[in-house]
């Protein structure tokens, strides 16, 4: 896929900016690494974003996820090997993203809290949150970018 413009020429300041904004909530809002990155790949999903799919599996793998769950964190619900903390995640992940399909999000907060101080349910929804705001940008402009490319571009924004 061919981006549709080059977002950091068409509005250099705004987008270093949220760059910038998104970085640093998502090292304050930082959980277990391997929880983090699950949460941003199932979003990902959800949203058909290419791009932070191809992201998100590599920072993954990177932290340690096997391909197994990888693989399998579509069906979660059903696969076995997810922690009651990551399912709790996930089913806030998917409800915060699909918000305007219905009401899931009621339920999926009592799993969430359950497993979560309110101080990490706020880190969580932020960072589901802007790991939406990507996955809208990369989908709506058509952006697809190598991995290390983006971590280079993280590097130079902090």
């Amino acid at each position: 896929m061919t981006a549709k413009i080059d977002l950091f020429a068409a509005a250099p300041s705004l987008m270093r900016d949220w760059q910038r904004t998104s970085i640093q909530l998502a090292a304050a809002a930082s959980f277990e690494p391997s929880l983090t990155e699950l949460v941003k790949l199932r979003a990902s999903q959800i949203n058909g974003c290419a791009n932070c799919i191809n992201l998100h599996a590599v920072e993954a793998r990177e932290n340690g996820e096997t391909e197994q769950r990888i693989y399998l964190l579509p069906a979660w619900r059903e696969a076995p090997c997810y922690t009651d903390r990551e399912r709790a995640a996930l089913g806030w992940t998917e409800a915060m993203t699909r918000l305007s399909e219905g009401r899931e999000h009621v339920s999926a907060y009592e799993a969430l809290k359950a497993q979560f101080t309110e101080e990490e349910q706020v880190k969580l929804t932020l960072t589901i949150n802007i790991i939406n705001g990507w996955n809208r940008i990369a989908v709506g402009f058509g952006l697809f970018a190598d991995p290390a490319t983006i971590a280079a571009a993280r590097v130079a924004a902090i």
